[in-house]
């Protein structure tokens, strides 16, 4: 079952603009009890931008696009609360569980929904030492398959990011940067690496966005990498430091998987005195702002 919000519902009724969030980042991202807040904060940023916040998650088995207070408050407090992958949905659902969504789970069911924007802070990609572990994360495939224009800040600085991009391409998931021609990396405003396409405004994107659908390459996601603004990165000789620590640690610990992630993320948390909670709270309320921007342009464009 998936219950749509009254309020989301009747956006997506009267073609109004309306953008997806993912609930991990709430339940696994962000440290207690910052969380609720920092959410409401991301919904109100997609509301300055123009349109109605979706933020998705599973609760008690039930999907629900679109939180109440209390469904919010759940994904942020209970200690139950598991993380969901698209693999993960229906076991889950089955047995009555509540989940927080990953950009792959959140990507599909905003498809299912009809939500054709979605922001998140940074996406999943390859993990280092992929040629032996064969770790990808499903974001990759879900975004191949979906439907959506994600807004995003890169991909995670702890991932492999050229094999990222080239499984970016390889999957014709189509990548351009919101006003700069390099990607970012999630904490830094500059991976290293070059972007083929630079888009300026909303409107320009919306206009993107309706020649993919005249060409018939819908079917894959867009992503807009949006950069935090270089006076607002992480620090990159700190990040640096602490990246090489945290990656030692979660090798000496035998952390693998789905927990990389949230253990890297924690680590980053320590080892920075919370400046990289400070930059992924900014860049994911300033993503929240530009796809609500994005979303509110391609409403007006279709009228």
């Amino acid at each position: 079952m998936i219950n749509v919000a009254p309020e989301v519902a009747q956006a997506l009724q009267d073609g109004q603009a309306v953008v997806a969030l993912e609930s991990t980042i709430v339940s696994h991202g962000l440290p207690r009890p910052q969380n609720a807040e920092i959410a409401r904060q991301i919904e109100d940023a997609v509301r300055e931008g123009g349109a109605v916040p979706a933020t998705i998650a599973l609760v008690d088995g039930v999907v629900r696009v679109g939180l109440d207070d209390a469904a919010l408050e759940a994904i942020a407090t209970r200690d139950d609360v598991v993380k969901c992958s698209s693999r993960d949905l229906p076991i889950a659902a089955a047995r009555g569980a509540t989940g927080a969504t990953t950009v792959a789970a959140t990507a599909h069911l905003a498809g299912q929904a009809g939500i054709g924007l979605f922001a998140t802070g940074g996406l999943g990609g390859v993990h280092r030492e992929a040629a032996d572990t064969w770790d990808e994360s499903a974001d990759l495939v879900a975004l191949a398959r979906t439907r959506i224009c994600v807004v995003c800040a890169g991909v995670k600085s702890i991932l492999d990011i050229p094999a990222t991009l080239e499984r970016l391409e390889t999957l014709g998931i189509g990548v351009a940067g919101y006003r700069t021609e390099r990607f970012p990396a999630f904490y830094l405003t500059d991976s290293g690496h070059t972007l083929p396409w630079r888009l300026d405004t909303p409107e320009e994107i919306a206009a993107v966005l309706a020649q993919r659908e005249t060409l018939g390459l819908a079917g894959s996601a867009l992503v807009i990498a949006n950069p935090l603004p270089e006076d607002r990165q992480l620090d990159p000789a700190l990040h640096e430091r602490v990246l090489s620590e945290s990656l030692a640690a979660a090798a000496a610990e035998g952390v693998r998987g789905r927990d990389v992630t949230p253990f890297l993320l924690a680590a980053f948390h320590e080892g920075t005195g919370g400046e990289s909670l400070r930059a992924n709270v900014e860049l994911v309320v300033s993503n929240a702002r530009l796809a609500g921007a994005i979303a509110a342009a391609e409403a007006a464009a279709r009228g």
